[in-house]
């Protein structure tokens, strides 16, 4: 049951990031839940030390836990367009 709210949960981060960063019509589900994934990981390793928290892949469903794997993935969505447009945006 753990698996599918991890999943359910990355896809919402990921469509959320993909909102913020413009890309959504770009993106389908899928590639939403994947950024969502990734970018937590992401989060968890450079934000979540500094914040003292966890991310949704560790199974911290917190508040702070979803604002930082928000935040690795609006980084990863940044880092990507970054190679792919050579700006940010």
């Amino acid at each position: 049951m753990n698996f599918i709210i991890w999943l359910v949960v990355g896809g919402i981060i990921g469509w959320l990031a993909s909102i913020v960063m413009r890309t959504d019509a770009q993106q389908g589900m899928f590639l939403n839940i994947v950024v969502g994934i990734i970018g937590a990981m992401l989060g968890g390793f450079l934000l979540a030390p500094m914040f003292g928290t966890g991310t949704i892949n560790q199974n911290d469903f917190s508040l702070s836990s979803l604002f930082i794997s928000f935040l690795g993935a609006v980084v990863l969505l940044m880092i990507v367009n970054l190679f792919r447009r050579g700006s940010v945006r």
